[in-house]
Protein backbone atom coordinates (compact mmCIF):
# COMPACT_ATOMS: atom_id res chain seq x y z
CA UNK A 1 0.00 0.00 0.00
CA UNK A 2 2.86 2.38 0.81
CA UNK A 3 4.49 1.66 -2.54
CA UNK A 4 1.24 2.44 -4.36
CA UNK A 5 0.86 5.73 -2.48
CA UNK A 6 4.49 6.66 -3.15
CA UNK A 7 4.11 6.12 -6.90
CA UNK A 8 0.85 8.07 -6.98
CA UNK A 9 2.43 10.95 -5.03
CA UNK A 10 5.43 10.98 -7.37
CA UNK A 11 3.18 11.08 -10.42
CA UNK A 12 1.03 13.84 -8.89
CA UNK A 13 4.13 15.92 -8.11
CA UNK A 14 5.40 15.51 -11.70
CA UNK A 15 2.06 16.66 -13.12
CA UNK A 16 1.87 19.67 -10.78
CA UNK A 17 5.43 20.73 -11.61
CA UNK A 18 5.00 20.11 -15.34
CA UNK A 19 7.91 17.67 -15.56
CA UNK A 20 8.65 16.65 -19.16
CA UNK A 21 8.51 12.95 -20.12
CA UNK A 22 12.30 12.96 -20.61
CA UNK A 23 12.81 14.05 -16.99
CA UNK A 24 10.20 11.72 -15.49
CA UNK A 25 11.11 9.04 -12.97
CA UNK A 26 9.95 6.51 -15.59
CA UNK A 27 13.11 7.19 -17.65
CA UNK A 28 15.13 5.15 -15.15
CA UNK A 29 13.33 2.11 -16.59
CA UNK A 30 13.66 2.82 -20.33
CA UNK A 31 15.88 -0.27 -20.63
CA UNK A 32 13.15 -2.72 -19.58
CA UNK A 33 9.63 -3.49 -20.80
CA UNK A 34 8.73 -5.54 -17.70
CA UNK A 35 6.29 -4.68 -14.93
CA UNK A 36 5.87 -6.43 -11.61
CA UNK A 37 2.32 -6.84 -10.35
CA UNK A 38 0.91 -8.01 -7.05
CA UNK A 39 -2.23 -8.16 -4.97
CA UNK A 40 -4.26 -9.86 -7.69
CA UNK A 41 -7.18 -12.09 -6.76
CA UNK A 42 -5.95 -15.68 -6.60
CA UNK A 43 -8.60 -17.02 -8.97
CA UNK A 44 -7.30 -15.01 -11.96
CA UNK A 45 -5.55 -17.01 -14.69
CA UNK A 46 -2.78 -15.85 -17.04
CA UNK A 47 -5.43 -15.06 -19.64
CA UNK A 48 -7.29 -12.83 -17.19
CA UNK A 49 -4.11 -10.96 -16.29
CA UNK A 50 -3.25 -10.46 -19.96
CA UNK A 51 -6.75 -9.15 -20.61
CA UNK A 52 -6.37 -6.59 -17.82
CA UNK A 53 -2.89 -5.45 -18.81
CA UNK A 54 -3.55 -5.43 -22.58
CA UNK A 55 -5.49 -2.17 -22.11
CA UNK A 56 -2.12 -0.39 -22.18
CA UNK A 57 -0.15 -2.38 -24.76
CA UNK A 58 0.62 -5.77 -26.25
CA UNK A 59 1.88 -8.27 -23.64
CA UNK A 60 4.48 -10.71 -24.96
CA UNK A 61 5.47 -12.54 -21.76
CA UNK A 62 3.81 -13.35 -18.45
CA UNK A 63 5.02 -15.11 -15.35
CA UNK A 64 2.20 -15.61 -12.85
CA UNK A 65 3.76 -17.18 -9.76
CA UNK A 66 1.99 -20.35 -8.66
CA UNK A 67 2.25 -22.60 -5.62
CA UNK A 68 4.47 -25.57 -6.55
CA UNK A 69 2.30 -28.12 -4.78
CA UNK A 70 -1.22 -26.94 -5.60
CA UNK A 71 -0.57 -24.99 -8.81
CA UNK A 72 -2.78 -22.15 -7.57
CA UNK A 73 -1.87 -18.53 -8.27
CA UNK A 74 -0.11 -16.55 -5.55
CA UNK A 75 -1.46 -13.28 -6.95
CA UNK A 76 1.80 -11.76 -8.19
CA UNK A 77 4.18 -12.00 -11.11
CA UNK A 78 5.82 -10.23 -14.04
CA UNK A 79 4.60 -9.14 -17.45
CA UNK A 80 6.56 -7.87 -20.44
CA UNK A 81 5.13 -5.51 -23.03
CA UNK A 82 6.11 -5.39 -26.69
CA UNK A 83 6.68 -1.62 -26.38
CA UNK A 84 8.42 -0.19 -23.31
CA UNK A 85 6.18 2.89 -23.26
CA UNK A 86 3.27 0.64 -22.33
CA UNK A 87 4.93 0.00 -18.97
CA UNK A 88 4.59 3.69 -18.06
CA UNK A 89 0.88 3.59 -18.84
CA UNK A 90 0.32 0.38 -16.88
CA UNK A 91 2.25 1.61 -13.83
CA UNK A 92 0.44 4.96 -13.78
CA UNK A 93 -3.06 3.63 -14.48
CA UNK A 94 -3.22 0.15 -12.94
CA UNK A 95 -1.22 0.81 -9.77
CA UNK A 96 -3.81 1.22 -7.03
CA UNK A 97 -6.71 -0.04 -9.16
CA UNK A 98 -9.20 -2.36 -7.49
CA UNK A 99 -9.95 -5.74 -9.05
CA UNK A 100 -12.50 -8.02 -7.37
CA UNK A 101 -12.20 -6.01 -4.17
CA UNK A 102 -8.40 -6.13 -4.05
CA UNK A 103 -6.08 -3.19 -4.66
CA UNK A 104 -3.34 -4.19 -7.07
CA UNK A 105 0.26 -3.01 -7.15
CA UNK A 106 2.04 -2.41 -10.47
CA UNK A 107 5.61 -1.13 -10.80
CA UNK A 108 8.48 -1.19 -13.26
CA UNK A 109 10.75 -4.24 -12.97
CA UNK A 110 13.93 -5.73 -14.31
CA UNK A 111 13.05 -9.40 -14.69
CA UNK A 112 15.68 -12.10 -15.10
CA UNK A 113 14.51 -15.64 -15.70
CA UNK A 114 16.02 -18.42 -13.64
CA UNK A 115 18.32 -20.94 -15.29
CA UNK A 116 15.79 -23.76 -14.83
CA UNK A 117 12.89 -21.78 -16.40
CA UNK A 118 11.46 -23.00 -19.70
CA UNK A 119 11.92 -20.18 -22.27
CA UNK A 120 8.59 -21.09 -23.92
CA UNK A 121 6.67 -20.99 -20.64
CA UNK A 122 5.73 -17.33 -20.42
CA UNK A 123 5.03 -16.45 -24.05
CA UNK A 124 1.74 -14.69 -24.71
CA UNK A 125 0.81 -15.77 -28.23
CA UNK A 126 -2.70 -16.98 -29.13
CA UNK A 127 -1.63 -20.64 -29.27
CA UNK A 128 0.18 -20.29 -25.96
CA UNK A 129 -2.93 -18.88 -24.29
CA UNK A 130 -5.10 -21.71 -25.63
CA UNK A 131 -2.58 -24.23 -24.27
CA UNK A 132 -2.56 -22.53 -20.85
CA UNK A 133 -6.35 -22.42 -20.69
CA UNK A 134 -6.52 -26.15 -21.50
CA UNK A 135 -3.95 -26.87 -18.80
CA UNK A 136 -5.94 -24.80 -16.28
CA UNK A 137 -9.10 -26.76 -17.09
CA UNK A 138 -7.31 -30.10 -16.79
CA UNK A 139 -5.20 -29.05 -13.80
CA UNK A 140 -2.07 -30.56 -15.34
CA UNK A 141 0.99 -29.52 -17.30
CA UNK A 142 1.13 -32.59 -19.55
CA UNK A 143 0.37 -32.45 -23.25
CA UNK A 144 -1.09 -35.96 -23.29
CA UNK A 145 -4.29 -36.15 -25.30
CA UNK A 146 -3.93 -32.78 -27.02
CA UNK A 147 -4.20 -34.31 -30.50
CA UNK A 148 -7.56 -35.94 -29.82
CA UNK A 149 -8.94 -32.78 -28.22
CA UNK A 150 -7.81 -30.69 -31.19
CA UNK A 151 -9.45 -33.16 -33.58
CA UNK A 152 -12.69 -33.02 -31.57
CA UNK A 153 -12.67 -29.23 -31.73
CA UNK A 154 -12.09 -29.26 -35.51
CA UNK A 155 -14.83 -31.87 -36.10
CA UNK A 156 -17.54 -30.24 -33.97
CA UNK A 157 -20.27 -28.21 -35.67
CA UNK A 158 -19.58 -24.47 -35.85
CA UNK A 159 -21.43 -22.05 -33.63
CA UNK A 160 -23.50 -19.35 -35.38
CA UNK A 161 -20.92 -16.72 -34.36
CA UNK A 162 -18.12 -18.82 -35.85
CA UNK A 163 -20.05 -19.22 -39.12
CA UNK A 164 -20.58 -15.44 -39.25
CA UNK A 165 -16.88 -14.88 -38.63
CA UNK A 166 -15.93 -17.30 -41.42
CA UNK A 167 -18.30 -15.51 -43.81
CA UNK A 168 -16.73 -12.17 -42.93
CA UNK A 169 -13.26 -13.59 -43.49
CA UNK A 170 -14.23 -15.19 -46.81
CA UNK A 171 -15.68 -11.88 -48.05
CA UNK A 172 -12.49 -10.08 -47.02
CA UNK A 173 -11.44 -7.21 -49.32
CA UNK A 174 -7.64 -6.73 -49.34
CA UNK A 175 -8.02 -3.19 -50.70
CA UNK A 176 -9.98 -2.11 -47.63
CA UNK A 177 -7.39 -0.99 -45.00
CA UNK A 178 -9.82 -1.60 -42.14
CA UNK A 179 -10.47 -5.19 -43.20
CA UNK A 180 -6.78 -5.78 -43.98
CA UNK A 181 -5.86 -4.99 -40.37
CA UNK A 182 -7.97 -7.86 -39.01
CA UNK A 183 -6.47 -11.10 -37.76
CA UNK A 184 -5.96 -14.14 -40.05
CA UNK A 185 -8.74 -16.76 -40.26
CA UNK A 186 -9.55 -18.82 -37.19
CA UNK A 187 -8.66 -22.45 -37.84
Amino acid sequence: MNQIRAIQALNKREVEQGVSPEASWHTDYRDTAYVNFGGLPYELSEGDVITIFSQYGEPVFIKLVRDQETGKSKGFGWLKYEDQRSTDLAVDNLGGATISGRMIRVDHARYKSRDDDDPEEGKCGWEDMLRLEQQDKRGTDSDVGDDTEEEEIKNRPLLPEERDLENLILNHDDDDPIKAARCPPFS
